[in-house]
């Protein structure tokens, strides 16, 4: 059996404004991505059809992908699935009709299948269905979120180090959406279960290093390579079975657990530098410079 041993940081080697720095800029880079695909798009995250409703046929054809949309009538948007030779998921917005059966007579079928084989699957989402989706997801995004920041200040029941550990979630969660844009991975009801996970996941690193150097006895620099031993290997192993669930997911073609595993390999990284950096740095500040000298 492998042994992870975390190694001990020489912290004192750093200054809080050099170890808040990376973590805040790649937030503040986060929430630019963020804000102009709101002004480009309506939205500040590229929306599944789960929530904005519409039809997504996933289709195997011989048909050059940039001539796909032109065989509806409807307006239509093609993403390649790259685990699978000749296919597409090609996504209609939710007053698109017939797009199934249009698919059948316009697009041609790869060789050796007929045009009934060329619609693998059909997926249609009402409008009105998709935008109650949309509602019922962020609210549920919020009260978590809400909830969190609440029971934090109530077990700590200091500003700076529950604020330490609200804006490392905030982080957390915002850096991930915006690398969701980037790499074409939409919002939906899976990835939103995935977003609720890495709030768990915050709160129980950022909680675990607090608890140690605020309430446990020895040095500041003592307590921190304590709460590291533990919770370094705990998010360490997390992230590693998240990578491999989404590469057997990818191998697999499931497309929802390799969006889930990717959205959780990157926010367990972040996580990682919120905690070990952001956090770390606010609560050195309080108990060396703040209001607990």
């Amino acid at each position: 059996m492998v042994a992870f041993e975390v190694p001990e940081v020489d912290y004192t080697q750093y200054t809080n404004r050099q170890l808040a720095a990376i973590p805040l800029a790649l937030l503040a880079v986060a929430l630019l991505v963020l804000a102009g695909w709101y002004v480009a798009t309506g939205a500040p995250v590229q929306l599944g059809t789960e929530f904005t409703g519409g039809t997504e046929l996933r289709v195997q054809t011989s048909t050059p992908a940039a001539e796909i949309p032109d065989q509806f009538d409807a307006e239509a948007s093609v993403t390649a699935v790259r685990t699978s030779a000749d296919t597409y998921i090609v996504t209609f917005p939710p007053e698109a009709e017939d797009v199934g059966q249009q698919a059948r007579n316009n697009l041609a079928p790869v060789a050796g299948q007929s045009a009934s084989d060329v619609v693998q699957s059909n997926q249609e989402t009402s409008a009105s269905f998709g935008s109650e989706a949309q509602r019922t997801a962020l609210l549920g995004l919020g009260i978590a979120f809400v909830g969190m920041s609440l029971l934090v200040f109530v077990l700590f029941r200091t500003f700076v180090p529950s604020l330490a550990i609200v804006i490392s979630a905030f982080s957390d969660i915002v850096i991930p959406l915006a690398l969701m844009n980037l790499l074409g991975i939409p919002l939906s009801l899976g990835t939103v279960a995935a977003l609720l996970m890495l709030i768990g996941y915050s709160v129980d690193s950022d909680i675990l290093l607090n608890n140690h150097i605020l309430r446990r006895g020895g040095s500041f620099y003592e307590s921190t390579h304590r709460a590291m031993r533990t919770g370094v290997t705990m998010t360490v192993t997390s992230l590693s079975a998240m990578a491999v669930m989404a590469f057997v997911a990818f191998l697999f073609q499931i497309e929802l657990l390799t969006s889930i595993g990717i959205i959780l390999v990157l926010g367990l990284a972040t996580d990682l530098m919120n905690t070990y950096m952001l956090n770390l740095s606010l609560l050195r500040w309080y108990k060396f410079e703040g209001v607990a000298r």
